[in-house]
């Protein structure tokens, strides 16, 4: 196992400098965003069309002896703005078209969520089954929307011998172990997860029940914390919608990795990684809004790089 980061958080600098940067934290693995919610900073998918700009890019990551873990596009696909979700789709095939060119195995991505009918235009998560026309539109929109995009994009992945690992995120379709299991389940093999314990954490989910769960539906693993805060539960609850900058009176935050929860905690956690069968990167991914990206950064990765000893990456991939 080893260590990664998930690079939007170096977006202000070229991937030159960003590699450099991360280096001089003993990282040497990256999940780069092509688009959708991370945006493109680093990988651009022009890069399918442009041969020179494909070569500059892979004798950059060769040079600075850096290998990818994952291409991330994460977007809404059954947006219901049929706008909005083209672009989202053209964005997540593009990256597994690149994906193996570059001989990366694993693209993560978003479920999505739909509207609740034809005629909507915002998405609608469902969380609770009454009225009975929640449980209605959630049918609908699993059977109408979620299959046929899945079950056509999972078999297009396959063709190009790329795995998508899907992050279980609140406001889409997939949002826990259930219904991760459900969609693979649908569309086969090559649909797994992205498995961030951050999100599971304030949904009341233990990560390390969820890794039992899921097995070898893990393809892919974010290193991100949170920390609940009891003493505004009774009052918000765990959905709570309150920005993120609100800490004082938010029941949750989103905390850089050690700081919702300690090193046994994370000991635990990647050793049942291990149990199940995944033995891949920890991408840290920071979005904590009490500590700046750099402080953010260098604490996890320290933290992190005291769990797990480092591995030489093998230059086989860019070959």
């Amino acid at each position: 196992m080893r260590v990664g980061v998930f690079t939007p958080l170096l977006s202000h600098l070229p991937l030159e400098q960003a590699l450099q940067k991360l280096k001089s934290l003993h990282i040497d693995t990256v999940e780069l965003g092509t688009g959708n919610y991370p945006g493109d900073a680093h990988c651009n998918l022009s890069m399918l069309e442009d041969s020179a700009a494909l070569a500059e890019f892979l004798g950059t990551l060769k040079r600075h002896a850096v290998q990818i873990s994952a291409l991330s596009c994460h977007g809404n696909p059954l947006h219901p703005d049929p706008k909005r979700a083209e672009e989202a789709r053209t964005v997540s095939r593009k990256t597994i078209l690149l994906a193996k060119k570059l001989g990366v195995s694993t693209v993560v991505d978003f479920s999505g969520c739909p509207g609740d009918s034809l005629q909507a235009k915002a998405p609608n998560w469902i969380t609770c089954p009454w009225p009975p026309e929640y449980l209605e539109i959630l049918d609908w929109q699993w059977k109408q929307v979620v299959e046929p995009y899945w079950i056509e994009q999972a078999a297009f992945a396959a063709q190009h011998g790329v795995r998508i690992a899907i992050e279980m995120h609140p406001g889409f379709v997939v949002y826990n172990p259930e219904t991760m299991l459900r969609l693979r389940a649908l569309a086969g093999p090559s649909i797994g997860c992205n498995l961030d314990p951050s999100h599971l954490f304030w949904q009341g989910i233990d990560p390390i029940a969820a890794v039992r769960l899921l097995g070898d539906c893990i393809f892919h693993v974010h290193a991100k914390d949170t920390q609940m805060y009891p003493a505004n539960l009774p009052r918000t609850g765990v959905l709570d919608t309150q920005i993120y900058t609100e800490e004082r009176t938010r029941a949750w935050i989103f905390r850089t990795c050690g700081y919702g929860h300690d090193a046994l905690w994370w000991k635990e956690f990647v050793s049942t990684l291990r149990m199940f069968g995944y033995d891949g990167v920890l991408s840290i991914e920071h979005e904590d809004s009490l500590l700046s990206a750099n402080e953010g950064l260098a604490q996890a990765a320290q933290f992190l790089n005291e769990l797990i000893p480092r591995e030489q990456p093998s230059a086989a991939w860019w070959v």
